[in-house]
């Protein structure tokens, strides 16, 4: 099994004002899994991202990725862990303002043992015409497929996307989630994407549907539709 999470819990505060975010959580994913995260606000789903990513540190319980135990890691290990392991792709771009488009992935490049080829990136996501642009330059949808860029080209085991389109229109957003298909199909990197939108379920190997820090359902889809596909 790639990916183990064990009993994790994580809480905040404490006594009378302590709340409990996750209670629990059981799950085991294979490589190149696709996995979509649906629940409402509250549910845990991006806590639950952001530890998995080293983000956040759980209360309780524990992480394997590839044989690698994230529990009892000092900070030095964790950004190993996650420069090792981990790409991600958020909500905001959060892109280096001054740096090209080509330099904004470079950044994701010098970060990795093993990255992938930059100008293949590039054409990939559709960007390559766009390399020397900066960011304020670009569209919104462009200003995404440059983050997904960024963190793909580490040849990340798992890709932690949260809320990737929520920012972005229909059409754009059909195009970005075509992208994340593409390079999950294409690299064979693990996905787990937090989303509202409850029709990029149709699209994933696994659906976790999480409520009350718990996951209430986790199902396998038979028939995966393809991103293109998808109407919302």
């Amino acid at each position: 099994m790639f990916l183990e999470l064990k009993n994790l819990k994580k809480h905040f505060g404490e006594g009378d004002s302590r709340v409990d975010v996750l209670n629990g959580i059981e799950l085991e994913m294979e490589k190149g899994e696709f996995c979509v995260l649906l629940g409402p606000s509250g549910s845990g789903k991006s806590t639950l991202l952001n530890i998995v990513g080293g983000i956040d540190r759980a209360s309780e319980g524990s992480i394997v990725i590839a044989g690698e135990q994230t529990q009892g890691m000092n900070e030095k290990q964790l950004t190993m862990y996650r420069r090792k392991h981990l790409g991600y792709v958020f909500q905001m771009y959060n892109l280096i303002p001054n740096l090209t488009v080509q330099e904004n992935i470079e950044v994701g490049a010098y970060l990795s043992e093993h990255p992938l080829p930059v100008e293949e990136i590039m054409t990939t996501l559709g960007l390559y015409d766009q390399r020397k642009k900066l960011p304020n330059q670009l569209s919104g949808g462009q200003q995404q497929r440059c983050a997904i860029g960024r963190a793909i080209v580490k040849n990340p085991d798992i890709l932690l996307c949260d809320e990737p389109t929520g920012a972005l229109d229909y059409n754009t957003s059909k195009e970005i989630l075509k992208l994340i298909e593409t390079v999950n199909q294409k690299y064979g990197n693990t996905v787990l994407m937090v989303t509202h939108n409850d029709a990029i379920r149709l699209m994933a190997d696994r659906v976790l549907r999480l409520r009350d820090g718990r996951i209430r359902d986790n199902i396998k889809n038979t028939e995966k539709k393809r991103a293109e596909e998808l109407e919302w």
